[in-house]
């Protein structure tokens, strides 16, 4: 009997009788095809259909004993994640082993899930922040002292970026900077001093809105210039409204300092200016080197 289709057997539920019964005395599956001479796998499932195999034939499943564990995790109310974390098994073994079981009444009121949350989002800001100010500090201890050649070249670099230049339309010959920042504006003035520009040849303009206080502000642009204060130009006021968000407690206006007297002086900075352009063009080929690298 060699016929691997069902439907030629002479008697299928007589072969079926036979199967079932050597199944019973504990037989395998393989020992019931060579006994019975049936070469279909297919054939076979139908014949011991129902029947379930003897114990000696089943293999040990080594997650029993997580899948007992997760079920009792799971009635003692813990959710997927955190059964997840003491088993070490997927989440998808953990559903198919537990979802007949009743969900878990919710821990907390949705206020306390809510508090919860903004608690973690609040220590997650915190640690943020704190990872940001550690970078930052620790930069800026990289920087130390500058020489008067860095200086010479951060200045004409910064003046570069943030100063007036001269068009062929438009004649500028002439050191004008405007910012905010008064640590640019002081880094300014020292760049300036650097180059040999006494404090009288400085103008000095308040560029505020109309609801700043100008004498205060004159003041604080005087401690940061050395310029005195009656020696500042009439102050540019702005006289329309804003809705922009610069303008709460540490709003300073910002201030436009001239130097007199320096058309040379502004011909050198480009100068300057060419000379560092031109190195980097110099260097495309070349590799930077971080900070701080051997």
């Amino acid at each position: 009997m060699t016929s691997t289709t069902p439907g030629k057997y002479a008697d299928f539920e007589g072969l079926r009788e036979q199967a079932l019964a050597l199944r019973r005395e504990g037989l395998s599956r393989r020992q019931i095809r060579d006994r019975l001479f049936v070469r279909s796998e297919a054939l076979l499932t139908r014949l011991l259909e129902g029947e379930p195999p003897p114990e000696w034939t089943k293999r040990p499943n080594a997650k029993d004993g997580k899948r007992l564990r997760a079920r009792e995790l799971r009635q003692q109310g813990l959710t997927y994640a955190e059964i997840q974390e003491q088993l070490q098994v997927s989440k998808s073994s953990i559903s198919a082993w537990v979802r007949d079981l009743p969900k878990p009444a919710p821990r907390w009121t949705h206020v306390e899930r809510m508090q919860r949350l903004d608690a973690a989002h609040t220590a997650f800001r915190h640690e943020r922040d704190a990872e940001r100010a550690s970078l930052t500090e620790g930069a800026t201890r990289e920087i130390g002292d500058l020489s008067d050649r860095e200086l010479l070249l951060v200045g004409a670099a910064l003046y570069w970026a943030e100063g007036t230049k001269d068009k062929a339309y438009a004649r500028r010959e002439c050191l004008t900077f405007i910012n905010s920042d008064p640590h640019m504006i002081r880094l300014y003035v020292r760049w300036l001093g650097l180059l040999g520009v006494e404090a009288h040849r400085l103008r000095c303009t308040l560029h505020v809105h109309a609801s700043s206080d100008v004498d205060e502000l004159t003041r604080f642009w005087s401690g940061i210039t050395g310029v005195p204060e009656d020696a500042f130009l009439k102050p540019s006021i702005k006289r329309h409204t804003s809705t922009r968000l610069n303008r709460g407690q540490g709003y300073r206006g910002c201030l436009r300092v001239s130097v007199t007297g320096s058309a040379r002086l502004y011909r050198q900075v480009e100068g300057w200016w060419r000379g560092m352009a031109a190195w980097a063009t110099s260097q495309d080929d070349v590799a930077p080197t971080p900070p701080g690298a051997a």
